[in-house]
């Protein structure tokens, strides 16, 4: 009896051990980057730019951003050079930069490595990326329009940029190994089921990554599209709006065309986006959805008025 007292804890030990060995150097386990290399075709590219600037968002995570403007616009300075910042101050789980994307970082990288990058959120090197970049909804897409994104970034002005190293905090260092997984390509639906075009839109235009409020690092499905997600802003929080059909805390109220011109209110020429210093902003970048087709957005209302409804009453937020 005397032995076991002190064998049971050592094994325990030696279990733990084991685990957190496998998570830091056995895994993320994704397989090889494709070994593929992307025509650059004129429908790749103007498909490219449509999604990398607009619909996926990755040069405005990957471009300096303006918090003291309404919806936080790009800056214009180094264009999707990087340096974008998801630190410990704004609540993140350690401090992490968004890399830069324009030839000057990729040009050592292969159509492959950058595929893999994209669609799993494992870096050249074999790490995992910090998921600010939804790697699990990317991966969703079609191979052609992952393609088309890939060519684009490779036609980008090559910026001279140092970003930091990502600097994790424990035990989230251990966590983020075990988030990317192996690609799952989809395929774009038919226009005109304008449903099922519209779920691929949204699932690429990464909606459920912020209109989702997170449990322990996962959504909570129950509660999909319905917000109250938080986001630490210098000027306050601020929660993510309820985008379900309900009438009441929702969408449900709302027209076609009312959805369509709360994006593209701010492509008007004459809209001025207001400086704020306090008070309520928003981590929405409404300044580049606005750019998206009309139809893109219509599908996207037509499959959130698809959805149940959730009654969930929003704070959108709550000042400093």
């Amino acid at each position: 009896m005397k032995r076991l007292i002190w064998i049971i804890p050592v094994g325990i030990v030696l279990i733990i051990l084991i685990a957190v060995l496998y998570i830091k150097l056995g895994l993320p386990n994704v397989g090889p980057p494709p070994d593929i290399t992307i025509e650059h075709t004129k429908a790749r590219l103007e498909r490219g730019e449509y999604l990398a600037n607009t619909v996926m968002g990755c040069v405005d995570c990957h471009s300096k951003r303006d918090f003291t403007k309404f919806s936080g616009p790009l800056t214009g300075v180094k264009y999707a050079g990087g340096g974008d910042e998801f630190v410990e101050e704004f609540g993140a789980p350690g401090n992490f930069y968004a890399p830069n994307l324009t030839p000057h970082h990729l040009k050592d990288w292969t159509d492959g490595e950058i595929y893999r990058a994209i669609t799993t959120g494992v870096s050249k090197d074999g790490r995992a990326l910090f998921p600010a970049m939804p790697a699990h909804l990317y991966g969703q897409a079609s191979k052609e329009d992952i393609y088309s994104v890939i060519a684009y970034l490779r036609t980008l002005r090559p910026y001279e940029s140092s970003v930091p190293d990502p600097d994790p905090k424990f035990p989230f260092n251990l966590i983020m190994n075990t988030i990317p997984k192996k690609i799952e390509n989809g395929t774009i639906p038919n226009r005109e089921n304008i449903v099922e075009y519209g779920r691929y839109m949204i699932t690429i235009a990464g909606c459920i990554d912020c209109h989702t409020p997170m449990e322990k690092g996962q959504y909570n499905m129950d509660m999909a599209y319905a917000g109250s997600q938080e986001f630490i802003l210098p000027t306050g929080i601020v929660r993510t709006s309820n985008i379900t059909p309900d009438e009441t805390t929702g969408i449900g109220k709302w027209t076609e065309e009312i959805f369509v011109n709360k994006f593209k209110i701010y492509s008007d020429s004459s809209f001025i986006l207001p400086t704020v210093n306090e008070g309520f902003n928003t981590i929405m970048p409404w300044t580049v959805y606005t750019k998206m087709e009309e139809y893109d957005l219509k599908a996207i209302f037509a499959y959130l008025q698809s959805l149940e409804p959730i009654n969930n009453q929003v704070v959108k937020f709550s000042p400093n």
